[in-house]
């Protein structure tokens, strides 16, 4: 198999994954969303920490610096507050929702990439973020508030990903160091679950500890499958990937959690898909524009520009 089919496996496992979480969090009931998220970021240091000494890479320790580690120290926080919602959604019946912060997501990166880097918007993309303005509308009207959940998801996630293009440290190390740096508190937090009576570890029986355990390895194993996606793949076939988690999501609080899904709701979702498509669609019309002048002007101005 060559290095592109496997970043292509690679990728379409990570976002499978990511995409079918919402069948496993309810399975962690009766334990809280901040509770699941404490149990997942205790048990993902285990597990990275294990890879590590496996590997026996630690080097990157001495390259972390005061500013990339205050970068994770901000990464960690944005991403444990995308977790905890996203699973705080998932056990209150909001997978729908949680769906669409995914959706729009890349919409919000590119705003950010815009408002915090002066990145210059195509007019492609104008047209697909006025179309998601617009969807969000819709939306707002028929929840009857705005999607704070879905909004919150994407902007939180779109910020991650905007602090970890800007860190240059790999996925493993990352993580590694992400999850140390909140382990504290989230042990912290058990213990004092545990000292309270409040915990469910234990309390539910060997399968519930297990489950609990498990959220380490199960949240950890797709962001490495994406880690290695991302090494092998272009960031057009990556980015067509990406829709495949929220897409799931989707399906799954539609028919298998029968969430309600009206006719404006409906048109909102739509309206979402049109401006994703917009985006893509410009986003492959660029890159072959790009392509092609990179042809036109000859390797001898390549070498020249580089």
């Amino acid at each position: 198999m060559d290095e592109q089919r496997r970043g292509v496996v690679f990728g379409t496992g990570a976002y499978l994954l990511w995409g079918l979480f919402p069948l496993f969090w309810p399975l962690l009931r009766p334990a809280g969303a901040v509770e699941v998220l404490a149990h997942r970021i205790a048990w993902s240091m285990v597990f990275v920490a294990a890879l590590l000494l496996v590997r026996r890479r630690w080097s990157w320790v001495r390259e972390l610096g005061g500013r990339r580690l205050a970068l994770l120290a901000v990464a960690a926080t944005v991403v444990s507050v995308n977790w905890g919602l996203y699973i705080w959604g998932v056990s209150t019946e909001r997978v729908v929702e949680t769906s669409l912060g995914y959706f729009i997501n890349p919409l919000v990166s590119v705003l950010l990439g815009v408002g915090l880097l002066g990145e210059r918007m195509r007019r492609g993309q104008w047209a697909a973020l006025g179309l998601g303005a617009v969807a969000v509308v819709v939306l707002a009207v028929d929840y009857g508030r705005p999607p704070w959940l879905a909004l919150t998801l994407a902007v939180t996630f779109a910020t991650y990903g905007l602090i970890k293009k800007q860190i240059g440290v790999g996925a493993m190390e990352s993580m590694g160091t992400e999850t140390a740096l909140l382990c504290v508190p989230a042990v912290g937090y058990l213990g004092w679950l545990a000292a309270t009576g409040g915990s469910t570890f234990g309390a539910e029986g060997a399968g519930h500890a297990l489950l609990l355990v498990a959220t380490g390895p199960i949240t950890a194993v797709p962001l490495l499958l994406f880690a290695g996606a991302a090494r092998r793949l272009p960031l057009s076939v990556l980015g067509q990937l990406q829709y495949l988690a929220p897409v799931l999501q989707f399906a799954v609080g539609v028919l298998v959690f029968r969430e309600p899904m009206p006719p404006a709701r409906l048109a909102g979702f739509a309206l979402v898909w049109l401006a994703l498509a917009v985006f893509a669609a410009e986003g492959v019309r660029h890159s072959r524009r790009t392509r092609h002048a990179v042809a036109a002007a000859g390797p001898a101005t390549v070498r020249a520009a580089a």
